[in-house]
């Protein structure tokens, strides 16, 4: 199961940090939207977050070496999911960061998310 964890998070990581650098000023529409909704928006991300994290954090119970970066990547995930889902006025400030001049950090954070999913096919095709 945690090859299939890190497969997962490989090509989770490669389309939507290949997304974030292609088409950042969609992301911060998205984004923006989202925090247009207000708390719903807020709760939205937080199922992105906490469907990500949990799926991780089930199958991939890895804490020692290079692999342990996708557990905790999934620890993340599932306590910015909880964070939104009980405290979204803390989470809606992560949105309200979110503005055209800033996208040039989406695509940092795409090239973060495609290093993490070059790590995580590394571990994938390594014989461990």
């Amino acid at each position: 199961m945690e090859r299939a964890a890190e497969v997962f998070a490989a090509l989770h990581c490669l389309v939507i940090g290949l997304s974030h650098v292609a088409h950042p000023a969609a992301w911060v529409e998205f984004f923006i939207w989202l925090r247009g909704k207000g708390k719903v928006g807020v709760f939205v991300n937080g199922f992105l977050s906490l469907a990500f994290g949990s799926i991780i954090v089930a199958f991939h119970n890895v804490w020692v070496g290079l692999p342990a970066i996708l557990t905790v990547l999934g620890w993340l995930q599932v306590t910015k999911g909880l964070l939104s889902f009980v405290a979204p006025q803390i989470a809606m400030k992560s949105l309200n960061r979110v503005s055209p001049e800033r996208s040039g950090e989406f695509v940092w954070a795409g090239v973060v998310l495609l290093t993490l999913s070059g790590l995580f096919w590394f571990l994938v095709f390594s014989n461990r």
